[in-house]
């Protein structure tokens, strides 16, 4: 049966694909293999999107899970958290620019902007997959702590 907490797992297996696919689209222009750079690239931006259309699903039924973890570990989560959602919040202007830029070949201007969001958005779907397993496997109430 379904459970609205599942889709917490969906969403970081949404993540881990995106940082999936970005780092082999990265691997690929670094090999001048372009139309494999921009297939893996697109696929990163839908599993984003899609990822972004659960998230929100999720939090509009499921609500806001509390962190559990008590003594260091919490301000390394905050960090990690606070870190992860500004940054966040900068991926979608950025891919969609960085993209469009891609795909209309102006190459240069896509190469620029592309040194600053590969970065971020890879680090945004890495933290995103550290984030749920602090919070919904490490540190949950029964949580392997």
């Amino acid at each position: 049966m379904f459970r609205w907490n599942d889709l917490a797992t969906v969403n970081a297996c949404l993540n881990a694909i995106s940082a999936l696919f970005l780092l082999l689209g990265h691997r690929a222009i670094g090999r001048f293999e372009i139309d494999r750079h921009r297939r893996l690239m697109v696929a990163a931006a839908v599993t984003s999107a899609v990822f972004l259309a659960s998230y929100l699903t999720y939090h509009a039924r499921a609500g806001s899970m509390h962190f559990a973890g008590q003594g260091l570990v919490r301000p390394v989560y905050f960090a990690i958290l606070i870190s992860h959602t500004i940054l966040a919040a900068a991926v979608p202007p950025l891919a969609l620019r960085t993209l469009y830029l891609g795909w209309k070949r102006r190459d240069d201007r896509h190469r620029r902007l592309a040194r600053w969001t590969y970065p971020i958005w890879l680090y945004v779907s890495v933290t995103g997959v550290v984030v749920y397993l602090m919070l919904y496997r490490l540190y949950a109430p029964g949580g392997l702590r």
